[in-house]
């Protein structure tokens, strides 16, 4: 377990270190995303009875960010640790493929749930949020940052250039996450994106989240639970298999 450990405190260490640039500048931009569309749509925009339209985007906000960090952590690490070859120092060491994995796992959820948190610490001071449900807003913010850190681990194993990771993360993780929700109510689409939206695993874990707040949501937070947990599981599974058979790692 020392491995582990080490592993994952190094992974800390290295989003830590620049907090500035890795925690503190994600709040900022969920901050201006809600100056922005809070002060333009706050008085034309209810999504839900009694849920104003800035409260109502404060835990999209907080999720977009939670999702957007995960991911960025674990893929970034080990995009860099292949491009400058010291991820030969990780697989040297007597490592189970399973510390390998959950290490950079946790790293990358701490880094999510730690950008997740500071956007609300620092929104809740300009709208009044309700906390209905706390055990939701736990669930869905662990499954969330999980759901995103082994995506970064996939992206990062897959990719050989950072042109790829950036293509990986604008055309799939980045169209995914703005509609899944975020800044919309799922029964203010028209039938057919709302049937598309379905698909959309980053929606249930959103809409699932923000019932925390609020105890209303498009869906029941049981089935968005479900889906983005077996989903989480399918992509461990998946991911695990991987980093056994070295793929794209010692190869």
């Amino acid at each position: 377990m020392n491995g582990f450990y080490t592993l994952f405190y190094k992974e800390w260490l290295r989003f830590w270190k620049v907090n500035v640039q890795t925690v503190l500048a994600p709040v900022l931009t969920a901050l201006l995303f809600l100056m922005v569309f809070g002060h333009t749509l706050r008085n034309s925009a209810e999504p839900y009875p009694g849920v104003g339209y800035s409260a109502f985007l404060v835990p999209g906000l907080a999720m977009m960010s939670v999702l957007q960090n995960a991911f960025a952590n674990s893929s970034s690490s080990l995009m860099q640790s292949k491009m400058t070859g010291n991820i030969v120092f990780v697989l040297l060491p007597p490592l189970s493929y399973r510390e390998f994995f959950f290490a950079y796992l946790l790293a990358a959820s701490a880094r999510g749930l730690v950008c997740g948190a500071g956007v609300l610490l620092f929104t809740v001071w300009f709208v009044n949020l309700r906390f209905e449900h706390p055990w939701w807003i736990i669930v869905f913010g662990v499954l969330g940052s999980g759901i995103m850190g082994v995506l970064g681990i996939i992206a990062g194993m897959q990719s050989d250039r950072m042109d790829q990771l950036s293509a990986f993360q604008n055309f799939i993780i980045l169209p995914l996450t703005f509609l899944s929700g975020v800044f919309y109510s799922l029964h203010s689409l028209p039938p057919l994106f709302q049937g598309l939206s379905h698909i959309n695993p980053f929606f249930y874990i959103v809409d699932g989240f923000r019932y925390g707040f609020f105890g209303v949501g498009d869906v029941s937070p049981w089935l968005s639970a479900s889906v983005v947990a077996v989903c989480l599981a399918a992509l461990s599974v998946l991911t695990l298999y991987l980093i056994r058979t070295g793929y794209k790692l010692r190869h």
